[in-house]
């Protein structure tokens, strides 16, 4: 189950790299993230393109706000699970494993209205 990761990117140069390095070090590891800067006139940005992974993509735009920025975010992925995530906190390593055998269990609805189920 592809988790798609949202982190709204403004003027948190300083944390940006330990956010996207607790995802990186994720136990459970089929995730994209979607970094959307949100017209950061800091070196955030540049700090997200300096990590090379492929599951990082980064989306720039002018300043209009977290919520667009999320807005921004939720129009890019392709998970199945949207998560969010902000550019100065981290997850535990075990966060996405946990949310996706919550949903798994318990047959979450995906964006598309369509429940997820291994059964």
């Amino acid at each position: 189950m592809l988790c798609s990761i949202i982190i709204p990117l403004y003027n948190k140069e300083a944390f940006i790299e330990d956010a996207l390095q607790s995802i990186l070090r994720q136990h459970y590891q089929d995730f994209e993230v979607i970094v959307v800067d949100d017209g950061s006139t800091d070196n955030g940005a540049y700090r997200v393109s300096a990590i090379q992974d492929q599951r990082i993509h980064l989306i720039q735009q002018l300043n209009a706000g977290v919520s667009s920025a999320r807005n921004t975010g939720i129009e890019c992925a392709k998970g199945e699970l949207v998560c969010f995530l902000d550019a100065d906190d981290w997850y535990h390593p075990l966060y996405l494993e946990t949310i996706v055998s919550m949903a798994t269990r318990y047959s979450i609805p995906s964006p598309n209205g369509k429940a997820n189920s291994t059964k």
